[in-house]
């Protein structure tokens, strides 16, 4: 009988010829997994290199492990993994504090403020790091005393710089002008990264500006802020370095000049700086990761696992794995 026009006609699949047997269905729905031979090839070859690495840096003489064991606890290392603790801490705090002022003056609707704070950045950012530091060394050249009055009329109070500028002082003082540009960005890209609704909906409560911004809209900005100052912390724990210019021997300054007293031991003392300079840079790491975990609290779904859990994940696995196995 011939159907009507526009009518669909639906037909009955086809029975099969013959079932799978009991045997051949669970073989029928076994996933095999997609081969990749490039990803086994390049895991091969990675391995093959980081290989030869390590057996060169093993056997080579060049390096001399045993005077790298020597130097690494001396005294005199400690003496400058202490000063380099110090300078960074410091300039962290002092510059990160400073960061928050210029954040803010480059937030405000102040023509004067946003125009210092711009060029404040601007200037530092575009200075070599070095060229500051030896500038403030030399600056009781230029001036030698410091005084505090009004312009162009009588000083209330004077005092003699090159007393206070210090090794320590120089040191601490250009980090701290430098870090404090950076961390000035940092800080005004996390403030921007708040929805503005937060700031109106603060706004709309009657808050004080000050209580807006402490309780409300800077840790928000935390989150976008952690991650990239840490990263500008872990350059400045680099950027101690430096500090050797200006005559304070920190690390990599004790380093050098146990170098020059015995200089067949330079390439073990540049190796004991850089396991040192891994070590610091990995605790910064470690306390990154926290304080991300930390601030990811009700913006993630579920906390991003610890190095501890991912542990225990891993070596669970394979016990679950062959559980499985054993039960099928």
């Amino acid at each position: 009988m011939s159907e009507p026009p526009g009518t669909a006609v639906f037909l009955a699949p086809a029975p099969p010829d013959e079932a799978p047997t009991a045997a051949e269905a669970p073989a029928a729905q076994r996933v095999l997994p997609l081969r990749r031979p490039g990803r086994w090839i390049a895991t091969a070859i990675v391995l093959v290199l980081v290989a030869q690495f390590v057996h060169g840096l093993v056997s080579n003489p060049f390096y001399q492990w045993n005077r790298f064991a020597y130097w690494f606890l001396r005294p005199t290392i400690l003496d400058g993994l202490l000063i380099t603790l110090e300078v960074t801490a410091l300039s962290a705090v002092s510059g990160l504090l400073g960061g928050i002022v210029l954040a803010l003056a480059r937030l405000s609707k102040s023509p004067v403020l946003r125009a210092v704070s711009w060029t404040y950045v601007w200037a530092l950012r575009s200075i070599p790091l070095i060229v500051v530091l030896i500038f403030l060394y030399n600056f009781s050249a230029l001036y030698k005393t410091l005084s505090v009055g009004v312009p162009f009329g009588p000083a209330f109070f004077s005092f003699d710089e090159s007393r206070l500028a210090t090794d320590m002082v120089v040191a601490v003082v250009g980090l701290s002008l430098n870090e404090a540009a950076y961390a000035a960005e940092v800080v005004r890209g996390g403030i921007l990264s708040v929805d503005q609704g937060q700031h109106e909906a603060a706004a709309a409560l009657g808050l004080p500006k000050g209580h807006q911004f402490r309780r409300i809209v800077f840790p928000q900005a935390l989150r976008s802020i952690t991650p990239n100052y840490v990263n500008q912390l872990i350059g400045l724990v680099k950027s101690t370095s430096l500090v050797f210019y200006v005559s304070l021997l920190d690390l990599f300054g004790s380093a050098q000049t146990m170098g020059s007293t015995y200089p067949g031991d330079i390439v073990p003392l540049l190796l004991v700086v850089t396991v040192w300079y891994l070590i610091l840079t990995s605790l910064v790491s470690v306390v990154q990761f926290y304080v991300e975990r930390y601030y990811a609290r009700g913006a993630t779904r579920a906390l991003p696992p610890t190095p501890l859990q991912k542990l225990l994940t891993g070596l669970a696995e394979p016990r679950a794995r062959a559980r499985r196995e054993a039960a099928v």
